[in-house]
């Protein structure tokens, strides 16, 4: 039975100290803050609840997974879980409403045939097609198994080339997933679509390369699911399973290093003086700052180049008046001016003022309101990072106004919004970064083929013998599923395994 110490309580480290603990490892997590979770925080007054993280549940088969393995009961029997079906209602600058149904191909086609007209839908489904190629691709080098030379040789982009039209005829791959969208799909609206996908995860499209065209593709084919109570029960159900399962967790426990000793970790220095011994270690954070000698092999900020990827601004707001029968759990409203919107967000160039695509949060969930004569909604939109282009998110008044722009857009999804307001709660990345550490409050996206492999993480390995990573930044990259996935990998790396979920 080894020593394992968790640097942070986030939801890749439960999940690899329920994995641990479950093997029969003395698991210890050191959390900084006084609760678990993470990113899956919760913000609750005068009886309504919100999710601070993602509000729907991609991939669920990962979080079973980890129920089966860790004890008897399975995820179904922890949690409530259902599809949240319609998956979403889009919004389009012109006026358009398309709504889609859950995990249905056919089901998407009609609805994309229906609200944007006839050949919409075939050409939606070709590039899902053309994408499934990447997905059968990626989907164990880049989700499932650990850092490999299969891995390393997704730094090209997998997503097919397709012929152009016209006279001269050629074959060519598309470099970025905007550029796939416009040529592929012919239509503003369906191309705002795609792109919606990445930038969900914090990525921009006409970075992106074409093959990040898989989170639409997973989520179309999978679906999309609801835990009732919001995303903070799963959260709590990982948990709970975590001390059935006998791990010991400490916080208020600020980790400052790494103990090393012959050449191995040997535990973790706390912020208090003291330090903790053990066999192996498993950080759920960035390392540079954990390492007295400083930066090691592969660990670089930021690992994607110049610039932070943005963080997310998101208000939750409390309402006089129950929620429509006829609502929707999601919707996104797609800006006006796009380009304006990407150059605000990613840094580029952008004015002050841009409108970015928001999405609006709708649960239908008792537990969230303090009757059936109130709702809980929650606006978030991608913002830039703290502290980009001398942004200071804690500047009177700079939050407020960001939040009065994504309110206002929201107006398309939740009409009479500012009639029914009682009172907002604004959140933005330095309210990320002060309690989760993330440098800036960015959020990490998944780890994707392409860009000559600006989009891979860090391996789940490191430089130095007995110490791992897990979580949004390192391999697989950000995400629920791939949080739970990096948590799964670390276990059976330290069980002696390959790395993954066996």
């Amino acid at each position: 039975m080894a020593r394992i110490a968790v640097i942070g309580a986030g939801m890749a480290s439960l999940a690899a100290a329920a994995r641990l603990a479950t093997g029969g490892h003395r698991v210890v997590v050191h959390e900084r803050t006084a609760t678990h979770g993470g990113g899956v925080g919760r913000v609750e007054r005068d009886g309504f609840a919100f999710d601070t993280g993602p509000g729907l549940l991609p991939l669920p088969a990962v979080q079973r997974d980890l129920f089966v393995k860790t004890g008897r009961e399975t995820l179904e029997q922890s949690v409530g879980l259902t599809q949240a079906d319609p998956a979403a209602r889009h919004v389009f600058a012109d006026g358009t409403v398309l709504t889609l149904p859950n995990a249905s191909r056919s089901g998407v086609m009609e609805a994309l045939d229906g609200a944007l007209g006839a050949g919409s839908g075939e050409r939606w489904s070709a590039v899902m097609l053309r994408t499934r190629e990447v997905w059968e691709a990626t989907r164990r080098p880049l989700l499932e198994d650990a850092v490999s030379a299969a891995t390393a040789r997704l730094r090209e982009d997998p997503y097919p080339a397709v012929g152009r039209r016209g006279l001269l005829r050629r074959t060519a791959r598309a470099r970025s997933l905007a550029e796939a969208g416009a040529r592929e799909l012919r239509d503003p609206r369906l191309a705002a679509l795609l792109e919606s996908y990445p930038l969900a995860y914090g990525l921009d499209p006409r970075t992106a390369p074409a093959s990040a065209a898989v989170l639409a593709y997973v989520e179309q084919t999978f679906g999309v699911w609801y835990v009732a109570g919001g995303l903070r029960a799963l959260a709590d159900a990982v948990y709970a399973r975590c001390l059935a399962r006998k791990v010991e967790f400490r916080f208020g426990a600020e980790v400052t290093g790494v103990l090393e000793k012959d050449g191995r970790a040997a535990g973790v220095e706390l912020a208090d003086g003291s330090t903790a011994e053990a066999d192996a270690v498993v950080a759920g954070a960035p390392l540079p700052a954990l390492h007295r000698d400083g930066v090691l092999p592969g660990d670089e900020w930021p690992a994607w180049g110049p610039t932070r990827p943005p963080g997310v601004l998101t208000v939750h707001l409390a309402l006089r008046g129950g929620r429509p029968v006829d609502a929707v759990h999601r919707t996104v409203v797609h800006p006006a001016d796009r380009d304006r919107a990407l150059a605000w967000t990613f840094g580029t160039g952008g004015p002050a003022d841009a409108v970015p695509e928001v999405t609006v949060l709708r649960p239908d969930d008792p537990a969230l309101r303090p009757d059936a004569e109130h709702e809980a909604v929650t606006v978030r939109m991608a913002v830039p990072p703290q502290g980009a282009g001398g942004l200071d998110w804690t500047a009177p008044g700079a939050a407020d106004a960001v939040a009065e722009r994504a309110v206002t857009a929201a107006q398309a999804a939740v009409p009479s919004l500012w009639e029914r307001e009682l009172w907002r709660i604004v959140r933005t990345p330095a309210d990320t970064e002060r309690e989760t550490g993330a440098p800036g409050g960015s959020v990490p996206a998944p780890s994707l083929a392409g860009a000559d492999g600006a989009l891979l993480r860090s391996p789940n390995t490191t430089a130095l013998p007995g110490l791992y990573r897990v979580g949004g930044w390192a391999h697989p990259g950000g995400g629920l599923a791939h949080a739970g996935m990096s948590g799964a990998i670390v276990a059976d790396l330290i069980a002696g395994g390959p790395g993954g979920s066996r």
